[in-house]
């Protein structure tokens, strides 16, 4: 299978928004300290574009295994990403722009599950409201 490098917008064309930690931005800052303003921030071992099949086969999996994790894969990332950040409190149509969906809805639908105890905590934050008059 070969393909090539498509610089532009997304496949739906519209723009994405990532929260990204600050943490994690002071690391990319260092890593691309005297760095072009267009230089990768993941550049294949030679420089130029990563290819997702080199980087799963020579990075990823291997990493994967050593953690114990084998059979994930970057996919699973997305989802990870996205049930961290609504178990943090994010806003679902903030998780939804992040994961580029067309409707709240769809996101809803793809993460319901991770709302299942949702009704027990509004419940005890009704009790406490209750309590502190």
């Amino acid at each position: 299978m070969s393909g090539h490098a498509v610089f532009g917008s997304p496949k739906t064309h519209a723009a994405r928004s990532v929260a990204i930690p600050s943490f994690i931005l002071e690391q990319i800052a260092t890593r691309l300290e005297g760095q072009p303003a267009d230089a990768f921030v993941f550049p294949a071992p030679r420089g130029g574009v990563l290819r997702l099949r080199n980087w799963r086969r020579e990075v990823f999996d291997p990493a994967a295994r050593a953690a114990e994790l084998d059979g994930i894969t970057p996919h699973d990332l997305r989802h990870t990403a996205a049930s961290l950040a609504i178990a943090a409190g994010a806003n679902i149509k903030a998780v939804q722009r992040m994961l580029g969906h067309k409707s709240a809805a769809m996101t809803l639908d793809v993460y319901s599950g991770l709302f299942e105890d949702d009704l027990d905590r509004v419940a005890q934050r009704l009790n406490e409201r209750a309590q502190a008059r």
